[in-house]
């Protein structure tokens, strides 16, 4: 058989070609041809490659780059999903491992909701971050454009930002028409997905397929009560705890009292009022 194995030379320090050699061990007696993103169209190598499937190097914003620019609905192709680059926490969601084989993703690319903001609509397939999540990728941004090899810390970004630079906000938080609002909000999420931000479950009980979306908001404590908390949602039990709610819906907007940094699949917008999530179920 044939594959087109997509990769972006530039991901994962520059060493984006040699993780996409690494497809190779898992279909030694089939074809690869490995197609520079940068260079080539995902769109239009689908539509002409007489390929019998195409394989997706890289992270998370690889494949948030792959939804937002291929008509996903209407694939004639089998698109399988090898985890590499610095963010999988959709790899993580589906049940896959980094490094390993990969994964048959055709089914999670289809009916996938959507978010507008500042005038622009995404579709996403994690999740949207809005709050301290927003604002730590904002500093890993800041970071990698002075030194693209460093290692980030979103931990450490986090906690730093717990203690001392991130402003909480007031925050409407309004599910299928039914309005609250919360104050001192530390994080705001909407989920597709169960995981995002490199490790962490803000909606541990979220079904990608049950057509709903998760809205999760950490809300009323100060600084140092909110940073015990902070490190269970590792594990999906910050929801016992009071200061946190889940709310599910099919569509979900959260409004910020100021500007706000905000992730959609780790891609980061800066300066953000308000989004406005929708299931596409």
């Amino acid at each position: 058989m044939k594959y087109v194995v997509f990769y972006n030379p530039q991901a994962n320090n520059k060493k984006g070609y040699e993780e996409a050699q690494k497809v190779s061990a898992f279909y030694p007696n089939d074809t690869l041809e490995f197609v520079n993103v940068l260079e080539n169209d995902y769109q239009q190598v689908i539509n002409t490659t007489d390929a019998d499937g195409c394989i997706l190097v890289g992270g998370d914003g690889t494949v948030n780059y792959f939804i937002n620019h291929v008509d996903c609905d209407n694939l004639t192709k089998d698109i399988y999903y090898f985890g590499g680059g610095s963010g999988n926490d959709f790899l993580t969601d589906i049940g896959g491992t980094i490094g390993g084989e990969p994964v048959l993703i055709n089914k999670y690319l289809v009916n996938l909701p959507t978010v507008e903001v500042k005038g622009q609509t995404y579709k996403f397939i994690n999740g949207i971050g809005y709050g301290i999540d927003g604002y730590c990728c904002q500093v890993a941004d800041e970071i990698r454009a002075k030194d693209s090899t460093k290692k980030i810390d979103y931990t450490g970004i986090a906690i730093k930002g717990l203690l001392f630079h991130y402003k909480p906000t007031q925050a409407e938080v309004i599910v299928d028409g039914e309005s609250k609002t919360y104050k001192k909000v530390w994080l705001s999420p909407c989920m597709i997905g169960r995981h995002y931000g490199g490790g962490m479950i803000p909606t541990p009980e979220q079904d990608r397929f049950d057509g709903n979306l998760s809205v999760m908001t950490m809300f009323g404590k100060g600084r140092l009560p909110t940073l015990m908390v902070f490190p269970s949602i590792f594990k999906g039990e910050h929801v016992k705890k009071s200061c946190v709610e889940v709310r599910k819906g099919k569509q979900i907007t959260v409004k910020f009292d100021h500007p706000t940094a905000l992730q959609i699949d780790g891609e980061t917008i800066l300066d953000v009022l308000e989004f406005t999530a929708t299931s596409a179920k």
